[in-house]
């Protein structure tokens, strides 16, 4: 039985997704700030957690980035702002995915089932291509031999481009391999995570090759 944690200074809201993801056959766990959220998954394995952006002791977006610094769980990121801008502010500080209060419960769900199956999916231990290795089970990167610190997006996004090596992907398809859903806003949303992981992929950065009018191609040895 999966593991969320549900954060959220709100009791009311706390309420309506515990509810739901109970129905769902899910275990449940709440916390009402961000400070209370990283104690508990120093303590527990969480399979995902869906935190609040705005709550008191801690914001969501700080409880976020200290949580993935510490374990590998999955975070779905609530909350009222919906501007472009604050939604890629999420991503970069680890969170997987963004949804806009209000909500609905049941897409929310079915958020929380893609998250748990991509991230629970059987994997080949490493995975090569050319100086990048990817530790799949520890979701550690290496380049160039020297271990590189990404987000889990980065992370996510690098290794569906190295899976799928030498084929052209459309910004459409990296959306939803990597994020799960659709955005109106993909374009811009692939390109500043491209541009992002090449910054952090040193002499291999040539190797995410911009196909242009279409999307990015993976081509080992550029």
């Amino acid at each position: 039985m999966a593991k969320i944690l549900i954060v959220d200074d709100e009791p009311d809201i706390r309420a309506l997704i515990c509810r739901y993801a109970k129905r769902e056959g899910y275990d449940t766990a709440e916390a009402s700030d961000g400070l209370e959220a990283v104690m508990m998954c120093r303590n527990v394995d969480f399979d995902v957690v869906i935190m609040d952006a705005m709550m008191p002791e801690l914001d969501g977006f700080s409880a976020c980035k200290k949580i993935r610094s510490i374990k590998d769980i999955p975070v779905i990121m609530l909350s009222a702002r919906g501007e472009e801008y604050d939604k890629l502010f999420g991503f970069e500080t680890g969170a997987d995915d963004y949804v806009v209060k209000p909500f609905s419960p049941r897409e929310l769900m079915a958020r929380i089932k893609v998250i748990i199956n991509r991230h629970g999916r059987a994997a080949e231990s490493s995975i090569k291509a050319g100086d990048i290795e990817i530790d799949t089970l520890g979701r550690v990167v290496y380049i160039d031999k020297k271990r590189t610190e990404l987000t889990a997006k980065e992370y996510e996004l690098l290794l569906y481009l190295v899976k799928n090596a030498g084929i052209v992907l459309t910004r459409e398809q990296i959306m939803e391999a990597v994020w799960g859903f659709e955005y109106y806003s993909a374009d811009r949303t692939v390109d500043w995570q491209i541009k992002q992981l090449r910054s952090h992929m040193g002499k291999c950065r040539s190797n995410i090759v911009t196909v242009r009018g279409v999307g990015y191609k993976f081509e080992v040895g550029k």
